[in-house]
């Protein structure tokens, strides 16, 4: 995850990389319809650039939130296309859901960054497996 370093939080515009063993799942929504999924592409040991001069001291960290580190050493059980049907302004978002042993992690579309839910699926998803 990249971190704020000036505020020690999570910088949700980044993408979200989950690394296993060696082959790293890269995960980033931007604008309000953009989802990127790629595999090793991206460079964690070189820090993170960010194209504005907004002063963002960033940095890669692989001290997850608490609420991904749980699953650490896991295998991703399913994957599945998660589409948006809650009645909002975020419906047909797409989100990619992968369920662990212990739950689900949900990346989802948080209107031009990264979100990220641990647990159930949210009933508002229509669900899409990938097989």
């Amino acid at each position: 995850m990249v971190w704020d370093d000036d505020d020690d939080s999570w910088f949700a515009d980044c993408p979200v990389v989950l690394d296993f063993d060696e082959e790293r799942l890269e995960v980033n929504h931007q604008k309000f319809d953009d989802l990127s999924i790629t595999w090793c592409t991206i460079d964690v040991t070189r820090a993170p650039l960010w194209p504005t001069s907004d002063g963002f001291l960033l940095s890669w960290r692989d001290d997850a939130p608490a609420r991904l580190a749980a699953w650490r050493g896991q295998r991703i059980e399913a994957v599945e296309i998660l589409e948006y049907a809650g009645g909002n302004l975020a419906d047909s978002s797409v989100a990619l859901g992968l369920r662990f042993a212990d739950g689900w992690l949900t990346i989802y579309n948080a209107l031009d960054e990264n979100g990220i839910e641990a647990g159930e699926l949210s009933p508002q998803y229509r669900r899409h497996q990938l097989r």
